[in-house]
């Protein structure tokens, strides 16, 4: 049966173009993806150097959060949690609170002065999160990290690549990892957290779309069914 993880649950929250259809565009993708992946147990892979990085920095982003929000001592939760519609693993599960941890790329992508949500598809995910683990109220933290040096290196030689440039350039290896290093900036600008209550209408409109969400994946898996049977004949 399917269920939503809950990083994706802004893929199911998108509405159709018209209102003759039940599910929009980016849902019937999500729902074709989850079917292809489970049914033949080949995964589509995501990387980018913006995932690389949260990846690989998150001990230390939740280190600073630790630092600058004083919610106590919080740490790394590894527990998978999930119920009859999705799943999730939260990145810190206290007694009280959930957060949820992004590593901005760079400076000019850490919000400053954004006051709401930008990315809706986080406040679902927390939103997920917390119908998990019966967390009432949780925080989206956006997080000023260093760049890790091997990543720093990629975007040297990549921009000595668009420069086609042989030699290295000195003046642009120091823009760069001038770039992606912030340990000038103070501590408390360099987390920017968003308060998420519980919201128990949202979790219902998950279920329904969950729920329509499943009539369409299966009427894929009846499709796929039937041209197996006709490609065995």
């Amino acid at each position: 049966m399917l269920k939503v993880r809950c990083s994706s649950l802004g893929a199911i929250m998108t509405n159709p173009r018209s209102k003759k259809e039940t599910l929009g565009q980016t849902t019937k993708s999500f729902v074709k993806q989850y079917i292809i992946e489970r049914k033949f147990g080949i995964y589509k892979e995501i990387h980018s150097k913006y995932f690389d990085k949260g990846n690989e920095v998150e001990a230390d982003a939740i280190s600073l959060c630790n630092d600058v929000m004083n919610l106590g001592f919080i740490y790394k939760n590894e527990e998978k949690y999930k119920n009859d519609y999705i799943t999730g693993i939260p990145d810190v599960n206290t007694n009280d609170v959930l957060l949820d941890i992004k590593a901005s790329w760079d400076l000019f992508t850490f919000p400053f002065f954004d006051t709401e949500i930008k990315n809706k598809g986080y406040y679902y995910q927390l939103q997920g999160y917390m119908w998990l683990t019966g967390k009432k109220e949780a925080y989206l933290c956006y997080c000023l990290m260093n760049t890790p040096q091997h990543l720093v290196e990629d975007e040297v030689r990549r921009e000595h690549w668009r420069l086609n440039a042989i030699d290295e350039l000195p003046e642009v290896r120091k823009h760069i990892e001038s770039n992606h290093n912030f340990d000038h900036i103070d501590d408390n600008l360099r987390v920017k957290s968003y308060h998420i209550k519980y919201d128990p209408e949202l979790i219902e409109e998950f279920k329904r779309r969950i729920d329509v969400c499943r009539e369409y994946y299966n009427e894929l898996d009846e499709l796929l069914t039937i041209k197996e049977i006709q490609n065995a004949k």
